[in-house]
Order: C-alpha cells, then sequence, then structure tokens
C-alpha cells in the first residue's frame, strides 16, 4: 500500500516536498509516477522515474518546476515542487508503474494509495 505525503498550503511561487512511501513492498527499485486530480477533472500525469532512477518523465506543465527523485536506502519517492501556481492545486497521488518505464499512462500504473491535497493560493 501505498502513502502519499507532505501536501499542504503554499502561496504562489512556493516550494513544497510529496513523498510517497510503501508500507509494504519496495518502491526504491520500482517505476513510480506521480498523478494529481483536480476537483471536476480526470487524473493526470505528472511525473514518473523508472526502476533505475536514470530516466524521468514529466508532463509539459510542469517541467523545469518539478522534479521526481529516490534517496538511496530509503523506501520512498519524492517530488519536489517549485514555483507553485493555483492551476498545480489538486489531489496528488502516487502508484507504481508495472513496466518500470516510468511511462505517463493511467493505464500502466496499479497500487494506488490514497493521496495528498495540495492547495495553492494566490
Amino acid at each position: 500500500q501505498l502513502q502519499a505525503s507532505g501536501g499542504g498550503l503554499v502561496q504562489v511561487g512556493g516550494s513544497l516536498r510529496l513523498s510517497c512511501a510503501a508500507s509494504r513492498g519496495t518502491v526504491s527499485t520500482a517505476g513510480m509516477g506521480w498523478f494529481r486530480q483536480a476537483p471536476g477533472k480526470m487524473r493526470d500525469f505528472v511525473a514518473a522515474i523508472n526502476w533505475s532512477g536514470r530516466s524521468t518523465n514529466y508532463a509539459g506543465s510542469v517541467k523545469g518546476r518539478f522534479t521526481i527523485s529516490r534517496e538511496k536506502g530509503k523506501n520512498a519517492v519524492y517530488l519536489q515542487m517549485n514555483s507553485l501556481s493555483p492551476e498545480d492545486t489538486a489531489v496528488y497521488f502516487c502508484a507504481t508503474d508495472r513496466t518500470g518505464y516510468g511511462t505517463t499512462r493511467l493505464r500502466d500504473y496499479h497500487d494506488w494509495g490514497q493521496g495528498t491535497q495540495l492547495t495553492v493560493s494566490s
């Protein structure tokens, strides 16, 4: 079971880091992804990292502002978010990528955990 955490209320231009940890299994060598869902909208791809950590993918709207990463020795994946805007307001979810490649496709992901709410105020 994956658990996303670290959300909160941030002002425009602020930064926040989300964490995704597994209560069972490992995420340290799995393809992992972050998605987000705003009220009334579909769940959208945000960022992904492949099983080795050497390849990442980003949605165009967050490229250059968000960074997905792992830390050695920690069974967690992170999403560093900078230069936040109100358009980033959403519930953020992490999930495991079945392919291991860190794809952008929603259907490749499973083991969805509870999300964490990010609200960016103007």
